[in-house]
């Protein structure tokens, strides 16, 4: 069962780094690039025709079918932030993202998921969006009973995405509510220990939703750090510029779900095309892009292994005076 959680929703009234990998570019784009934007159909079809160019006839087929979807991979960061209070000592996230609950997930994937994430001994659980595909229907018990045996100290945190809009963001964020988990869609968290504070946003989607920055940027008070959980990744052009965010996740690329070697993912969704995997720094924000933890057809991960993020959040150290 999720922790009883000390997060504590705002009212409407009103570093260093060590990352398993490389650490990947900066920015300067103030909104999420449209240009060469392709339909969500054209897109499926372009990637259908890669994948099955690039396995057809060979092991990778069956290796990138059968094997590397569930092959789950935990990778761990550990990130100094400057506006985080030392009171929070080693803040533990676990960061994971678009499910894509759908009739070809196992159950046994799911439980693996949620051992794998438990052991971590999370503090907070965070969830960047797409938890199903196209429909939530009869998944919804699954998709309950996951969030219900996910465990962290202050408990379970979700925004949604883009497919969870196309199959309904009420039913899906009710489910995810009885889930035992908190939605953020516009709205701002805060943990506090020892009288310092830690605030977790999260925004709507950018694709599919209505996003309100502004109205989360009103909630968000002027002290302590501020994380925010958005799904599509290239956000980050436009959440950076508020200075008032020091690490963004997110998810909704995939990584790309076919990472070929030397050329990287051929196709990427709008929205994930900037920053499609791991690190960034983003102005003097910090971004980490998820790949994922299921897929859209055609089915395939090639180079590109579903992700759990273990993030260690500790306070920036200051050289004392001599």
């Amino acid at each position: 069962m999720p922790a009883s959680g000390a997060l504590r929703l705002a009212s409407p009234q009103f570093g260093d780094l060590t990352i398993q990998g490389k650490e990947q570019g900066l920015a300067k784009q103030t909104r999420p690039a449209e240009r060469g934007a392709i339909s969500r159909r054209a897109f499926l079809k372009k990637f259908g025709k890669i994948a099955l160019g690039a396995f057809a006839g060979t092991g990778g087929f069956l290796y990138s079918y059968d094997f590397e979807t569930t092959w789950l991979e935990v990778i761990r960061v550990r990130l100094s932030l400057s506006r985080l209070s030392s009171d929070f000592g080693s803040y533990r996230i676990v960061h994971i993202s678009d499910l894509h609950l759908d009739g070809r997930m196992q159950p046994d994937y799911l439980t693996k998921l949620v051992r794998l994430v438990n052991e971590q001994e999370p503090d907070l659980i965070a969830f960047t969006g797409d938890f199903v595909t196209f429909t939530l229907g009869r998944f919804a018990p699954e998709l309950r009973s996951t969030l219900n045996r996910l465990e962290a100290r202050d408990g379970v945190v979700a925004v949604l995405g883009n497919h969870d809009h196309l199959a309904g963001s009420d039913v899906v964020g009710s489910v995810i509510r009885e889930g035992g988990a908190t939605v953020l869609r516009n709205e701002v968290g805060t943990l506090e220990r020892a009288g310092s504070f830690l605030h977790v946003c999260g925004l709507d989607d950018i694709w599919e939703g209505l996003p309100r920055l502004e109205r989360v940027l009103a909630r968000l008070p002027r002290a302590g750090a501020a994380i925010l959980l958005v799904h599509e990744p290239d956000f980050a052009d436009t959440s950076s510029t508020t200075g008032r965010f020091d690490l963004q996740l997110s998810g909704h690329s995939h990584g790309g779900q076919i990472r070929l070697p030397l050329v990287g993912a051929p196709v990427l969704p709008k929205y994930a095309r900037k920053y499609p995997v791991g690190f960034y720094r983003v102005g003097g924000m910090f971004l980490y892009t998820n790949r994922g933890l299921g897929m859209l057809p055609p089915r395939f991960r090639f180079l590109c292994r579903p992700e759990i993020t273990v993030l260690d959040l500790n306070a920036e150290r200051h050289p004392s005076a001599s």
